[in-house]
């Protein structure tokens, strides 16, 4: 199950176990029981603070427990085989339950030890899903360091009629004490909000106590983690406030155009670039999200950000990164179905429409992509595009129309998602050439039709552009002075990350240059 080289690594790394574990497998005569049991004896081959052993005490097989030896409490479970990329989390899990330190700050950890009730989680995952990590593994990490709370991680693609009968048509999902907890990327952050009603309003208290910063930027993705070390190098005060630090690079997969960087994935860029912000002395204010801005009322006053939870923010200078998000089709049935067959990461939600129809809608590259992606998992793939000619890259295109198991409509106008109350059941489309109504029967739509910039909340303060992006000139300053703006949401073309990070800098420069050449009485107010 393991290569050499992995085998090394997770060697290496079991090291650190500071307590014997056991792994305890309930498995029956499938294959994929046999895999399992492979792969946990291999584990505990690395190390003789490991043991594996069959108990056959778990409904679902193949599944498997993570306990300390002689602590019961302290246990993680998964149903199915963590690899792909939950391996990370089996990896963390091995070590958090063995005694290994986790690298969370000491008060998230004290929040999750005094949360008061028995929480049962149960989470289920794609091993495509690069979203899906980040909720198991927090869960998994409040299952070991508080014994009224339990995990299990399970594999949709691996227990189909569980997914089915718990109507599961998007990953994650997660179910606490058997009700539906929530769907999507979550921080850990967000699950002990969730759970602890008074943890916004502390936040909240936290944040409005905060002195003014010198540069304040809003937004974590790759633009906003640039300005931030620009602007942090030059020795100035520095905040910056995200929604979720990473942004939209966490929702992307395979990155191969990231100079001199051959290949990666978005999540592990967006954790080096958090990693990276944190090497300097900025004030990281992650899951904030911004509802107003403020503009100073004169040059080099200071300008106020409003957040949702009720604080503020003040800063000399404003670097806005706010990037963008799915566009989406604005159809009847859209929003019903959201995440019931209405999907927007062909690589989060494949897994669980295999040997189903599907369409996806959007001809770019993206949508594409998708198609080919989803070919080689579902029955039949319908991509619908509503120009005369799909747009994506040539080399894509050859690609698509090899797969036999897809179709390919153009010049078509997507009018509404059908469904039976519960999941979607087809589509209509408009054949623009013809001005007729079509209906295309299938169990899922995946939605590719390009971006929206995150820019609502400031169509009050600045000058946007039609589409709703910042307008910015050669230095990335907007229409306020002192305040600049970088990434996907302003009107600089080609949203690539490698831009990104290029204009979050030029922004960070242009706004200390700006800061150096105010009058002296400006710092009055700062001080």
């Amino acid at each position: 199950m393991l290569d050499a080289n992995m085998k090394q690594q997770l060697q290496g790394l079991l090291t650190n176990l500071r307590e014997p574990i056991e792994l305890l497998s309930s498995l029956n005569d499938s294959p994929k029981s046999a895999e399992l049991g492979s792969l946990l004896d291999e584990i505990a081959a690395l190390s003789d603070k490991v043991t594996a052993s069959r108990t056959d005490d778990d409904a679902r097989r193949p599944s498997f427990l993570i306990r300390r030896v002689g602590h019961p409490d302290i246990a993680v479970r998964f149903a199915g085989i963590p690899l792909g990329h939950e391996f990370t989390s089996l990896v963390l899990a091995l070590l958090q339950v063995g005694g290994h330190p986790p690298k969370t700050a000491p008060e998230v950890l004290d929040q999750v030890r005094a949360l008061d009730g028995d929480y049962h989680f149960e989470t289920y995952f794609s091993l495509s899903c690069q979203n899906c990590p980040d909720i198991v593994q927090a869960l998994n990490l409040m299952s070991v360091i508080n014994p009224r709370i339990t995990h299990t991680a399970i594999d949709g693609a691996l227990f189909q009629g569980e997914v089915e009968d718990r109507k599961v048509m998007a990953v994650p999902t997660i179910f606490l004490n058997g009700e539906n907890f929530g769907q999507g990327r979550m921080e850990l952050e967000q699950i002990l909000a969730k759970l602890d009603s008074g943890a916004e309003a502390r936040a909240a208290e936290k944040i409005a106590a905060k002195d003014p910063f010198d540069v304040l930027i809003v937004g974590g993705g790759p633009a906003g983690a640039a300005s931030a070390i620009y602007a942090a190098r030059k020795g100035i005060r520095t905040g910056i406030a995200a929604e979720r630090f990473g942004g939209q690079v966490l929702d992307t997969m395979a990155i191969e155009n990231f100079i001199s960087v051959q290949h990666t994935e978005g999540p592990k860029l967006a954790a080096q670039l958090e990693q990276h912000v944190r090497d300097y002395d900025v004030d990281i204010m992650n899951l904030q999200q911004a509802e107003k801005l403020i503009p100073a009322e004169r040059e080099g006053g200071l300008h106020e950000v409003k957040l949702a939870n009720g604080a503020s923010l003040k800063a000399r200078t404003v670097i806005l990164s706010t990037g963008a998000r799915w566009r989406q089709l604005g159809v009847p049935g859209e929003d019903d179905y959201r995440n019931k067959g209405v999907a927007y990461c062909p690589h989060c939600d494949g897994p669980l429409y295999k040997g189903k129809r599907v369409a996806v809608i959007g001809g770019g590259n993206s949508g594409v992509e998708a198609a080919i992606d989803l070919a080689g998992i579902v029955a039949h793939v319908t991509l619908i595009e509503f120009d005369s000619e799909l747009r994506a890259d040539a080399v894509l295109q050859r690609k698509l129309a090899s797969l036999p198991n897809v179709k390919i409509i153009t010049s078509a106008l997507t009018t509404e998602v059908l469904g039976d109350g519960e999941k979607v059941t087809g589509l209509s489309y408009k054949d623009r050439n013809k001005d007729s109504e079509h209906q295309v029967e299938l169990e899922g739509i995946f939605v590719q039709i390009g971006l929206v910039p995150n820019t609502e909340w400031l169509k009050d303060s600045i000058r946007l552009s039609r589409h709703g992006e910042i307008e910015v000139d050669h230095r990335g300053e907007t229409s306020q002075p002192g305040i600049f703006a970088a990434g996907d949401c302003t009107t600089v073309p080609y949203k690539q990350i490698v831009i990104a990070m290029g204009e979050g800098s030029k922004a960070a420069l242009s706004a200390f240059d700006y800061m150096i050449r105010l009058p002296v009485e400006a710092e009055v107010e700062m001080a």
